[in-house]
């Protein structure tokens, strides 16, 4: 059925000629889309997979694609700069908005199941800190993704478009010469929340399970997701965590909840939430589950 693969393979190739153009194009630019890490590399070039899922999500979902790229790539352009007299910078904010956006707009698509996944921007965003690895978790938890989707729906169309979008960009990922940046990571967040948000769809029409259903299905995705990339980015994680935090022996609870409450955004809600307090965590129990960096607070 060539009719089903030719948007696949467009989307493919057009990923991967995207991505060789923004690389030489941000280059050329400079400014806050190139940095001087690893002998010079373009950043945002994420651009490329967030057009291509722009273009090939059918409606209402590129919707949301669109809101969460559009302030995250605002943020990869003005950079780590503050908001005069508040608390925070304007990529926290242009990204906090855009997350809020999502979960609004989406949730008269997609229900409350909206939240969650305008939730998974966070672990995409933290994997996107070693090359290579939001690329990995978008390949691994989209090829799941293909299989169960087929198995319970026989069509999945946008669970191929954004591999195919992911395999374009990929191979200079892995290479360490270009970065996703915010709208990169943050597009294949929503686009994967989307998929996933369509799966507990299918499998609570399929098995009649009750409505909220969906909502835990898309929870577990989460926190599997979650899981992989904390697997995916342990010896860096553990190193960033010992040396930075001056967390003595980490487990994998704190390295999960790195990846799930790790980054600028989560930074922030511990100040908003916490203020300068600093709470200690002494219970094996908590230090097991990962508490000492699920409240380590860097304004105490």
């Amino acid at each position: 059925m060539p009719f089903v693969y030719t948007p696949i393979i467009a989307a493919l190739l057009l990923s991967a000629i995207l991505t060789l153009f923004f690389k030489a194009t941000f280059k050329k630019i400079g400014g806050n889309l190139y940095t001087s890490i690893r002998g010079g590399t373009a950043r945002a070039v994420g651009l490329a997979p967030f057009i291509i899922l722009f273009l090939f999500f059918p409606a209402p979902y590129r919707y949301l694609i669109a809101i969460m790229g559009v302030f995250a790539f605002f943020d990869d352009i003005i950079g780590r700069k503050k908001v005069n007299i508040l608390p925070f910078e304007w990529g926290q904010l242009s990204r906090g908005l855009g997350i809020l956006l999502v979960m609004g707009v989406g949730y008269f698509y997609l229900g409350p199941v909206s939240i969650l996944v305008a939730l998974m921007v966070q672990p995409l965003n933290i994997a996107d800190m070693q090359p290579g690895t939001a690329a990995s978790t978008v390949l691994i938890m989209g090829s799941i993704m293909v299989v169960l989707i087929y198995l319970v729906a026989g069509d999945p169309y946008l669970a191929f478009i954004t591999l195919a979008a992911c395999l374009g960009y990929a191979p200079l990922d892995y290479q360490g010469k270009i970065m996703m940046g915010e709208v990169g990571n943050h597009s294949f967040g929503i686009s994967l929340g989307i998929i996933y948000a369509l799966l507990g769809n299918y499998m609570t029409g399929f098995y009649a399970w009750g409505y909220w259903a969906t909502f835990l299905i898309v929870f577990g995705l989460l926190i599997l997701t979650s899981v992989l990339i904390a697997i995916l980015r342990q010896k860096n994680l553990e190193n960033f965590l010992k040396t930075k935090l001056k967390i003595p022996d980490p487990t994998f609870g704190d390295y999960f909840m790195d990846v799930l409450t790790g980054g600028g955004l989560g930074d922030l809600l511990r100040r908003i939430i916490l203020g300068k307090r600093c709470i200690m965590v002494n219970n094996r129990i908590g230090i097991f589950f990962g508490f000492r960096r699920l409240l380590y607070n860097p304004y105490s």
